[in-house]
């Protein structure tokens, strides 16, 4: 028997593509615009740590949502790869929802989110002394319009 095509043992691999600063912002642009959407970070903390939910749990896990707005927010995360949807052919109709394994790859990167907003938290506490003025390092309106005024002459 013979074979029609040659086996390839080792693949080349291409040039890597070096990052630059444009191309960076726009990688990680491209990021935000798949997990952008009010309800997405949440539905995604309901599903981290393997949790298998059907439709009806995440509904009842986020009242606040609308069933249409959770069908287009689990519709767009199964589109881009992040959840995977299950649907069990009966009646009535079960479909559940699981994070891919990419999907569960944000796990860490939310983490270390929460980590860097906790740190500009400890970094604009005045005890501390790194960020004397509070949220930003701009002074407010009243102390730039306080500094700017010439003293009064007595």
């Amino acid at each position: 028997m013979t074979r029609t095509h040659k086996k390839v043992r080792y693949s080349p691999e291409g040039k890597r593509n070096e990052l630059t600063p444009t191309s960076a912002a726009r990688g990680v642009e491209d990021a935000l615009k798949i997990l952008e959407g009010r309800w997405k970070l949440m539905i995604l903390f309901h599903l981290f740590g393997g949790n298998v939910l059907r439709f009806s749990d995440l509904g009842r896990a986020i009242p606040s949502i609308s069933q249409k707005m959770l069908i287009q927010q689990l519709r767009q995360m199964a589109t881009d790869g992040i959840v995977c949807r299950i649907v069990h052919h009966q009646i009535p109709p079960k479909v559940e929802y699981r994070l891919t394994k990419w999907g569960q790859a944000l796990c860490p990167v939310l983490d270390a989110l929460l980590k860097w907003v906790a740190l500009r938290e400890r970094m604009s506490d005045p005890a501390n002394g790194l960020l004397q003025r509070g949220r930003s390092e701009r002074p407010s309106a009243r102390a730039v319009r306080q500094e700017s005024v010439p003293p009064r002459p007595p």
